[in-house]
């Protein structure tokens, strides 16, 4: 009897434990192909520039699987690299081979939202206040520097400088991370993460256009309220917008706001779908979704998710959106 109970409690602890094994295999091959010895995540599928973005992603994906060291090298190398002291953010892109590595001084909200939230996840695995106090900082100075109040709703803009056009200003609904947004709300009970989740809900039901009815990647909000697609982008449902729906699943599965992408979606099989659409004029990619694409895909109409596959095929940003869906998925 005692045999059977021991032999009992090791299957079900094993079967608590296999996504996170399976995940640590994924993690190991992410680690090999993206993240260098100095804790520089690189882009390989942009010239091997890094972005505080990827940065927030490994950081995600170190804390998953208990990986203090890997963490704390891209911290150490992003607080080092990328910060800026006069606003506490962070500089969003570095090219390693330019005379000034981080030539533009804005900042990207998605990047430091990212980062912010990695580091409160760290202290709750690792039980270290030092995380928590720079999440804290970094959260305050988004609030500062990246929210404000237009159109009668309170919104993130990309980054510090160069959105707000009076008369209108240009969002990236994909910069809207309801996840993090929720961890900061819990953590520091200030109203204006609720806010930015309530009224990032309402303007993601007014965006949607064309035969998808999908969000295009920028979008501009004008003074009297409406929405459009912003007239310095092509206005695809592209490669940024296609973590739109990954946010939204990370944050409430049954999130009516993923209606729309289901609905487009579905109409194509599964291995047939369009990797973007333009909302203008209605025109498919050429070419269709593969690795990261279509882990988002699966995620958002609810097909079974296995443990993430990096291949020699996924660059940079396939495989970091394999890894965020096996995160969301362990809400």
């Amino acid at each position: 009897m005692v045999k059977q109970l021991f032999a009992g409690a090791v299957v079900i602890a094993s079967l608590l434990s296999a996504p996170f094994v399976h995940a640590s295999v994924a993690w190991e091959s992410y680690k090999s192909r993206f993240l260098m010895a100095d804790g520089r995540v690189v882009d390989t599928g942009n010239k091997n520039v890094s972005h505080t973005e990827g940065q927030g992603y490994a950081m995600l994906m170190a804390v998953a699987n208990d990986d203090r060291a890997s963490f704390d090298s891209m911290w150490r190398w992003t607080e080092k690299t990328l910060k800026d002291k006069k606003t506490g953010l962070f500089y969003w892109r570095y090219n390693p081979v330019a005379p000034d590595p981080v030539a533009d001084k804005n900042n990207a909200s998605d990047g430091d939202v990212l980062i912010a939230w990695a580091l409160l996840k760290a202290d709750q695995r690792w039980h270290d206040p030092r995380y928590s106090a720079a999440s804290d900082a970094i959260a305050n100075a988004i609030i500062e520097h990246n929210v404000d109040n237009f159109a009668g709703y309170v919104v993130m803009m990309p980054g510090a400088s160069g959105f707000n056009h009076n008369s209108s200003m240009v969002l990236n609904p994909s910069y809207f991370i309801f996840p993090a947004w929720q961890a900061f709300s819990d953590r520091s009970h200030l109203v204006v993460w609720r806010n930015l989740m309530r009224d990032g809900e309402k303007l993601l039901a007014k965006m949607g256009w064309g035969e998808s009815r999908l969000p295009t990647d920028w979008v501009a909000l004008a003074a009297d309220g409406s929405v459009t697609p912003a007239k310095e982008w092509a206005p695809r449902s592209s490669y940024d917008a296609i973590r739109i729906p990954l946010y939204v699943s990370w944050y409430n599965p049954q999130s009516p706001l993923l209606t729309p992408w289901r609905a487009w979606w579905q109409k194509f099989d599964r291995n047939q779908t369009p990797a973007w659409v333009n909302v203008t004029t209605n025109e498919r990619a050429p070419y269709n979704m593969q690795g990261g694409l279509l882990a988002v895909r699966d995620l958002a109409t609810g097909q079974p998710q296995g443990e993430p596959q990096i291949t020699d095929q996924d660059d940079y940003y396939s495989a970091s959106l394999k890894m965020l869906v096996w995160l969301a998925q362990q809400r």
